[in-house]
């Protein structure tokens, strides 16, 4: 029976974190993962490039069924404070727009720099290991692990931060779900999430005319709305601002898509009317939007004809549309493809400052499994951040 401090279910972002500041005071740290490497996620995020945080993140980044949860975390632990980590470590960053802080060489870089700071504190880390069984007994927990790194081991605090269900083809699946039921904690509804949209076949007939096709727009569901791209594809639609809508996004409901946000396009179709109007609705259109979007939506809504012969009525219908195109998504990609897991395990159960639950001495919950989602734009990693250091610093003042 081997005897440990801490066990940390999940050597991703947030497992990582917490690893180090569990063990930054002497206490012994084990991370398990069933990956053969550490932080794939990280791997493969940004391009390659790591979107590691987000210079401008708040608590209004993250969508919970509590929205204060985040704040604790969050406040204490930093953007600016991970971002200090990344430039002692000689990491060279640049910020792409909307605040976004990617790595300029490789997401490596940061997956190299955890893995310098688990092995400064001390941390062992066990690969293509996974977790057979956990038990509470009076003083910790009794975990079983198998596969190469097989071991019954004792541990006073146990986190789970293994992850939500996204991208199962790296191994994702409900297992921090489950051990939250198995000690009675809550879990709320999951679902994709930063996720293309899918559509009908008399939408996507059309869609696939135009597949590759990029456009700015703002797009909203209800009242929350994103300003960013958007692409359309042989499956539906894609781009930031979809994967951003998608969070939002519910079955029956309609999106709404602006092309051109912020601009006057009424205006702009009465100017070429006065300035050349022999020349086709079409070709007009072609001037402000992409050439194939704009001879896409000129069939499919019947905008023919030279544009002088349009009333200044029909030109304002135009412009209405352009800024106001209602489509019915049927379903999304699913967690195949999409970036994070909404929902998770009910914040109501954990302790906000500590990441610990409220009705089980020493087990913890940190980074996507837990009931807090974050906009595209390297919020998610910022909350892993944050989460695992809250969960780290806890349970290294406890050993204190």
């Amino acid at each position: 029976m081997e005897t440990f401090d801490t066990v940390i279910l999940g050597a991703g972002a947030a497992g990582m974190m917490c690893a180090i500041h569990a063990a930054s005071r002497g206490g012994r740290a084990l991370v398990v993962d069933h990956a053969k490497a550490p932080g794939e996620k990280i791997r493969i995020s940004g391009g390659g490039r790591c979107n590691f945080t987000n210079i401008g993140t708040s608590a209004k980044n993250f969508i919970s069924a509590n929205p204060h949860f985040a704040k604790s975390a969050l406040g204490r632990y930093t953007q600016h404070d991970f971002l200090a980590l990344v430039e002692k470590h000689g990491i060279a960053w640049h910020e792409k727009t909307l605040g976004q802080l990617f790595c300029n060489n490789s997401a490596k870089d940061i997956i190299a720099m955890l893995l310098d700071e688990m092995d400064r504190a001390g941390c062992e880390l066990r690969l293509a290991t996974t977790l057979v069984s956990i038990e509470r007994g009076e003083s910790g927990f009794a975990v079983t692990l198998g596969g190469d790194g097989a071991a019954k081991i004792r541990c006073r605090h146990f986190v789970v931060a293994c992850g939500g269900k996204s991208i199962p083809k790296m191994g994702a699946t409900g297992l921090g779900y489950q051990i939250a039921e198995k000690f009675g904690l809550g879990v709320t509804e999951t679902r994709p999430a930063l996720v293309p949209l899918t559509f009908g076949e008399d939408v996507l007939t059309g869609f696939r005319e135009i597949a590759g096709v990029a456009a700015d727009a703002r797009v909203s569901c209800d009242r929350t709305a994103f300003e960013e791209a958007l692409l359309f594809t042989h499956r539906g639609l894609s781009g930031p601002a979809i994967l951003q809508i998608s969070s939002y996004w519910r079955e029956k409901q309609p999106i709404r898509i602006a092309f051109l946000p912020g601009e006057d396009i009424h205006a702009a179709l009465l100017a070429a009317k006065r300035d050349n109007g022999r020349r086709a609705i079409a070709t007009v259109l072609a001037d402000i939007l992409p050439k194939r979007l704009a001879a896409h939506l000129a069939e499919a809504h019947g905008w023919a004809g030279p544009i002088g012969e349009a009333s200044d009525k029909r030109l304002a219908a135009i412009a209405g549309t352009l800024q106001g195109w209602e489509v019915y998504p049927i379903g999304s990609e699913g967690y195949r493809t999409a970036e994070v897991t909404l929902g998770g395990v009910d914040t109501a159960g954990l302790n906000s400052r500590t990441m610990e639950s409220k009705a089980v001495d020493g087990l913890y919950f940190i980074g996507e499994v837990v009931d807090v989602t974050g906009w595209l734009g390297g919020y998610n990693f910022q909350w892993a951040w944050s989460s695992g250091w809250a969960a780290g610093t806890a349970i290294a003042e406890r050993a204190a």
